[in-house]
């Protein structure tokens, strides 16, 4: 996030795209409702009716995959109608001219054709957004998850640069990160092709510093492989082996079908984990490893605000903390690690990276501190880019629209879509075992327009089969005017409704996320 969670009640125009926030991130989404009683203008856009959508202004009902198209368009706009920030554009970016060229073909009338949205609408949202004084942007998974996911996330930058929005109180990019620690695991490093702090392994320099701190004589240059491309080489020359920590992706992943398949190819599997997952119940080797309340360390959350974590109990039963059974197995294999405590950890991690270079656990004693805080003086930064960004200029980045990889036909002939629900997290490892959320919600359900569920002869609480060219699942069905006609929708909450047996594992070529968000299927009432 560019911006702090506090300053979304400060915007006056919010525009949540691909964000299902108040059943996702409930408390961000009480910001949010803050700024429309105070007068800011919401505009949401997501194929589903969701209860932010119902809250909205403006409820931007796309076709699924259809982002670009949409932000292009409202860029067309904004510079047909001369609302840019001239200033910000000509003094902080660069590459306008060629981003103005891309989206002078995308106007409201064309997108239209490709969004389902109004041209007229496409124009006033354009307009509230350019002329606001504080606009945020916030976005999670629905922008992130399709095969040109980079390329809608540069679509979201290119706007808020365009109208200057950003590198002020309450404007920004702001992806909400969907877990209490998923921004600080990447800060840590644990991304492919970054130590931490995002500093490149392909960089010389930053190799050669982290190979003295670690006292060996040279690191890879080569970036590492995504979760994808893992479980696509697995059992293979290339990769034998694999350590699997605090991650379900029998569940999770798309085509679990080949997950699966993928994991049991392997020479030997290892999972790290608090419970016995339906990954771990295939691994050769279960490490117990202690949860959050057993241990001591940091979490850094979606605002970039690192936060400690005080060992609340002892771990039960033979679990350990994480770091303790790896720096152990690190041992085994003949580099011993030399750690006492996390603080230790800590401490050479903040040596080796310059945005957290000022962040000690005796300051967060006295409270959290957001990065980037270069020094012990430092206070912390509560929203990034106020004078330059970090590359200097702002690079405007035009990208097309292209629809996603796989389309209704004939045989598949509705678009699934998956998310969370409010009451359970990601496979439910956790919220699955609490007594008491199981009970409030204790089976999952598939959203099916009245209109699909008619032509289908199915009625309200009927079993359906849901099928891909990847796999089927037996499933309730529920009959509800959240979801357009031609979309279904569902989460991946529950193993007995395993949905990604049948989402599609295609990736967006540069982040090689895969496109959980669109797939075509063929629904029938089960027999």
């Amino acid at each position: 996030m560019t911006n702090s969670i506090a300053e979304i009640a400060g915007a006056d125009f919010i525009l949540a795209i691909g964000t299902n926030t108040t059943e996702a991130h409930p408390i961000i989404s009480l910001k949010a409702k803050k700024a429309q009683r105070n007068g800011a203008t919401l505009v949401v856009v997501d194929p589903r009716r969701t209860e932010l959508a119902e809250l909205a202004n403006v409820h931007l009902q796309l076709k699924s995959g259809s982002d670009i198209a949409l932000l292009n368009a409202l860029a067309h706009v904004i510079i047909a109608e001369e609302l840019w920030n001239n200033d910000f554009v000509a003094g902080r970016t660069e590459d306008f001219e060629a981003f103005k060229a891309i989206v002078a073909k995308y106007t409201p009338e064309l997108a239209e054709q490709i969004t389902g949205i109004s041209a007229e609408t496409i124009r006033e949202v354009a307009r509230g957004y350019a002329r606001a004084q504080k606009a945020t942007i916030l976005y999670t998974m629905g922008i992130t998850q399709h095969i040109c996911g980079t390329h809608n996330v540069l679509a979201v930058a290119n706007l808020a640069m365009l109208c200057g929005q950003i590198g002020k109180e309450s404007s920004g990019v702001n992806p909400l990160r969907g877990q209490n620690n998923v921004q600080g695991s990447c800060d840590m490093g644990a991304l492919p092709s970054v130590f931490t702090g995002y500093q490149a392994v392909t960089a010389y320099d930053q190799r050669a510093k982290f190979a003295k701190a670690w006292h060996v004589a040279e690191l890879p240059a080569r970036p590492g492989l995504t979760v994808g491309e893992m479980m696509d080489k697995a059992g293979t020359d290339e990769l034998k082996g694999m350590y699997i920590m605090g991650e379900n992706p029998v569940l999770s992943d798309p085509d679990s079908n080949h997950v699966v398949h993928a994991l049991e190819k392997l020479d030997f599997l290892v999972v790290q984990d608090i419970f016995l997952t339906e990954t771990a119940a295939l691994a050769d080797v279960v490490l117990p490893a202690a949860s959050f309340a057993e241990k001591d360390g940091t979490f850094s959350n979606t605002e970039r605000r690192v936060q400690r974590v005080r060992k609340a109990i002892d771990p039960v039963g033979n679990a350990r903390p994480d770091w303790q059974i790896i720096c152990a197995v690190s041992a085994a294999m003949g580099y011993p690690m030399q750690y006492a405590t996390a603080s230790d950890i800590f401490d050479e991690m903040a040596l080796l990276t310059p945005t957290y270079a000022g962040i000690s656990y005796a300051r967060l004693e006295q409270g959290d501190i957001q990065w980037p805080c270069p020094n012990a003086n430092h206070p912390g930064t509560t929203y990034l880019h106020k004078d330059k960004f970090l590359r200097g200029l702002g690079k405007f980045n035009p990208v097309e629209y292209i629809p996603p990889a796989e389309m209704p036909d004939a045989g598949y002939p509705l678009l699934l879509s998956t998310g969370r629900r409010y009451f359970h997290y990601h496979t439910g490892t956790m919220t699955q075992r609490t007594g008491a959320l199981e009970v409030h919600y204790g089976t999952e359900y598939l959203e099916i327009n009245q209109a699909d569920a008619a032509s289908l002869g199915i009625a309200d609480g009927d079993m359906a089969q849901v099928s891909s060219r990847r796999g089927q699942v037996k499933i309730a069905a529920r009959i509800s005017k959240v979801v357009p006609q031609g979309l279904v929708f569902t989460s991946f909450h529950f193993p007995e409704v395993a949905i990604n047996k049948l989402t599609n594992p295609a990736k967006d070529s540069l982040s090689k996320i895969p496109e959980l968000k669109v797939c075509a299927v063929r629904v029938e009432k089960a027999s």
